[in-house]
C-alpha cells in the first residue's frame, strides 16, 4: 500500500463560503460581506442580499449536519477555517466576541466526536472589513499585534481540541488580488510593488510569530502555510522560455521559501536591489522569520505553461492565477485545464525543494450538477466527472508517495458545496454533497449526496486501494 495508514483523507471549506451568519451572534463583516460578485467582481458600499455569502449554505445553524454527513465518508481530517471578524468582529479590539470563541468550540467538539481532526486556517480570504477599510489591512503593521492578538486567543480556547493549523489561505494570492489575499483597501492599480512587497513582509512576520506562539502554547501542535500551488511548464524548450518558467515559479515559491526556511532568497534581495525596493523591517524581524513552518500545504486545481513572450500564444482561465494555455490539456467548464500529472510534479518539486512534510490543501473540480432521482429514490448527482477527476488526482497523489515525498494528507476543496471565491456563483459545485441553493438565492438548503459521496468513503475505507479497482 503507498498510502500511509496515517494518512489523512479529508476535505476543505472557507468560513467566509459556508457558514452564512454574517451579523450573527455579535460577529462583524468581513470583506467578502462586500464582494458580492466575488473577486472578479466590483466591491459594494455594504452587504447586498444578492451576496450569496450572507447565507452562503448555512453552514452556522447546520454544522452538526453537515459534519455528520462529511464523517459518514470516514473523514479522518476536516478543513475549515476560523472567521476572524466572528471572534474580533473589528479586528482591533482588546477582548474577544465570546458568542464566536462558543461557535467554534462546537463545531470541534462535533468534528472530534465522529473522528475527524480539525485542520483550521487562522486567516482564509476574510480580513475584518474594518482593518481593511481604516487600515488598508496588511499594508499597516499594526496588523500583527492584532493578528497576534487573535492568534493568542484562539491557541488558547482550542489548545486541546486542534493540532493542525494553517495560517494564511493562498498566502501569494496578494500579487493578483490585494484584497482578497491581503484585506488591502487601496484599489490594485494604485499599489506599488513596494507596496506589495511590504504587505507581504508583514505577513510573514505574523505567520511566523503565530508559528512561535503555536509551538509555546501547544506543545506538538502543528503549524502549515499555504500557498497557491501553480507551477509552470515552458511553452516550448528554448531558453527564454525556461528562464521565463524559473521567474514565474520563483512568483509562488518566494512565499513558501520565506515561511518554510526562515530567511528572504538572494533572488528576491537582488529584485528589490534592481527595482529600487526597500523593505521596512523592524529590529528582530529577521530574527522572528526562523520560526519556520512545519509543513508546507498547497491548492492544485491546474498547472498552466509560460513564455518569454506570452503574446504569441492564447492565454488560460484560471484559479487567481493564469498563464499561456497549454494544446495538450483539457478543460473543465470554467476553462480551467485538468492536469493530474501536474500534482505530481507539484508535490516532488515542494519536496525536493523543502524537506517538509506536504498537504494538499484543496483539489477539486468546479461543475454544473444536475439532480437526478437515484436508485433508493433520493435526489442525487451523478458526478462521474468528479469521481473521474479526482481518481486521476489521487493516483498521481499515490505516485508521489512511491517517489518518496512525505505527504501528509488530502482534502478535496469544497466536500460539500459551497459559494465559489472567484466568482460567488453557486451553479459552480465541488462538493460530495449537494446543497439545494441557486445562484439567485433559491433553494431549500436540503443535502443530498452525490455519486461521488460513496465513491469517496470507498477510497478511505481501503486506504487508496479502491482507486485502482
Amino acid at each position: 500500500m503507498s498510502f500511509p495508514k496515517e494518512f489523512l483523507w479529508g476535505g476543505a471549506v472557507a468560513a467566509n463560503q459556508c457558514e452564512g451568519a454574517w451579523n450573527e451572534d455579535g460577529k462583524g463583516p468581513s470583506i467578502q460581506d462586500v464582494m458580492p460578485k466575488g473577486v472578479m467582481g466590483p466591491v459594494s458600499e455594504k452587504p447586498e442580499p444578492s451576496n450569496l455569502k450572507l447565507v452562503g449554505i448555512d453552514f452556522y445553524h447546520r454544522y452538526e449536519e453537515d459534519i455528520r454527513l462529511l464523517a459518514g465518508m470516514g473523514f479522518k481530517v476536516f478543513r475549515l477555517s476560523i472567521a476572524w471578524s466572528r471572534i474580533f468582529p473589528r479586528g482591533d479590539e482588546e477582548e474577544p466576541n465570546e458568542a464566536g470563541l462558543a461557535f467554534y468550540d462546537k463545531v470541534f467538539d462535533a468534528c472530534l466526536r465522529y473522528g475527524m481532526e480539525p485542520l483550521v486556517t487562522l486567516s482564509h480570504y476574510e480580513t475584518p472589513l474594518y482593518l481593511a477599510q481604516h487600515y488598508d489591512g496588511w499594508r499597516d503593521r499594526r496588523l500583527i499585534g492584532f493578528f497576534e492578538r487573535y492568534c493568542r486567543t484562539v491557541f488558547a480556547r482550542y489548545r486541546d481540541k486542534v493540532k493542525y493549523w494553517i495560517t494564511f489561505n493562498e498566502i501569494n494570492a496578494i500579487w493578483n488580488f490585494p484584497l482578497m489575499g491581503a484585506g488591502i483597501w487601496t484599489s490594485k492599480e494604485k499599489l506599488s510593488s513596494q507596496d506589495k512587497y511590504q504587505a507581504a513582509h508583514h505577513e510573514f512576520v505574523a505567520s511566523a510569530l503565530a508559528t512561535k506562539l503555536l509551538h509555546e502554547m501547544i506543545p506538538g501542535a502543528k503549524m502549515g502555510c499555504m500557498v497557491l500551488g501553480a507551477l509552470s511548464y515552458p511553452m516550448t524548450p528554448k531558453p527564454e522560455d525556461m528562464i521565463a518558467m524559473m521567474e514565474a515559479d520563483r512568483n509562488v515559491m518566494f512565499f513558501a521559501d520565506v515561511q518554510a526556511r526562515g530567511y528572504y532568497p538572494g533572488y528576491i534581495r537582488k529584485l528589490w536591489e534592481r527595482e529600487g525596493i526597500e523593505i521596512q523591517m523592524e529590529p528582530g524581524d529577521e530574527e522572528l522569520l526562523k520560526n519556520t513552518v512545519d509543513y508546507i500545504s498547497f491548492s492544485y486545481y491546474m498547472s498552466k505553461c509560460t513564455a518569454a513572450d506570452c503574446s504569441q500564444y492564447q492565454k488560460g482561465a484560471g484559479n487567481l492565477t493564469s498563464g499561456v494555455k497549454n494544446p495538450y490539456l483539457k478543460e473543465s467548464e470554467w476553462g480551467w485545464q485538468i492536469d493530474p500529472q501536474g500534482l505530481r510534479y507539484t508535490l516532488n518539486y515542494f519536496y525536493d525543494r523543502y524537506q517538509k512534510p506536504l498537504f494538499v490543501a484543496e483539489n477539486g473540480l468546479g461543475a454544473v450538477d444536475r439532480l437526478v432521482e437515484g436508485p433508493d429514490g433520493q435526489p442525487t448527482v451523478q458526478d462521474d466527472y468528479r469521481i473521474e477527476y479526482l481518481r486521476d488526482h489521487l493516483l498521481e497523489v499515490e505516485k508521489a508517495l512511491e517517489d518518496g515525498v512525505d505527504v501528509m494528507g488530502y482534502a478535496a476543496w469544497g466536500c460539500i458545496d459551497l459559494v465559489s471565491a472567484s466568482s460567488a456563483q453557486l451553479k459552480k459545485r465541488y462538493g460530495f454533497i449537494y446543497v439545494d441553493r441557486n445562484d439567485d438565492g433559491t433553494g431549500t438548503l436540503a443535502r443530498y449526496k452525490k455519486k461521488s459521496y460513496d465513491w469517496y468513503r470507498e477510497v478511505i475505507a481501503t486506504n487508496g486501494a479502491s482507486l485502482k479497482e
